[in-house]
């Protein structure tokens, strides 16, 4: 396996569980809790995992185009 396809899976695992924590974080604060603390904690958690994914979606495709890009043969 490539090692931008792993980067990939650890990057959907990754943003999908930090996902899940503040989308469950955001729903406590925004409907189970009287403070508004916890859901701007969830709004915060759900935009990093955005983050994060977006990141290493950047950075996998970047690997993948500087390896396509080594391989390939320059024509003058």
């Amino acid at each position: 396996m490539e090692s931008y396809q792993r980067m990939l899976h650890a990057v959907k695992y990754a943003g999908g569980i930090i996902l899940t924590i503040g989308i469950a974080i955001f729903v406590y604060g925004f409907f189970l809790s009287s403070g508004g603390v916890a859901t701007g904690i969830g709004i915060g958690t759900v935009m990093g995992a955005i983050f994060i994914f977006i990141m290493g979606v950047f950075l996998a495709g970047t690997e993948e185009m500087l390896l396509k890009a080594g391989k390939s043969k320059n024509v003058i």
